[in-house]
């Protein structure tokens, strides 16, 4: 299971690393999504640690599930930028590789927490 809590980081700080890239070639008239995209990739970063130093399982399972909602917002706001044209189909497809990679990771990190919880009880 540790192993995929670091993968689960690793691919969000990679993503964050290379959204940010993407992000400096935005037009100034798309600045809000810009800053969209860039914030809910720190949020997943700060979630995924979160989860990380959990010691409660159900804390851990929330921010494992707040993750899988803020992939899905990432997703939104890159899906809009692909729509406007602002970013390419290559870009557009790449970011979704990674956010496929971290939903699995998190998911496979979620359903151990949620094994673990029952075997506790």
């Amino acid at each position: 299971m540790k192993e995929e809590k670091f993968k689960a980081i690793q691919f969000i700080r990679e993503l964050i690393i290379y959204l940010d890239s993407m992000l400096e070639n935005f037009p100034k008239k798309d600045l809000e999504i810009s800053r969209a995209i860039k914030e809910e990739g720190y949020k997943m970063l700060k979630l995924g640690y979160l989860a990380n130093v959990a010691t409660d399982l159900k804390e851990r399972k929330q921010n494992l599930e707040k993750i899988i909602v803020q992939i899905k917002l990432l997703d939104f706001f890159v899906n809009m930028s692909y729509d406007k044209r602002i970013i390419n189909q290559k870009k557009y497809l790449k970011i979704g590789q990674k956010l496929d990679d971290i939903v699995r990771y998190v998911t496979g990190w979620l359903n151990a927490t949620i094994e673990t919880a029952k075997s506790n009880n």
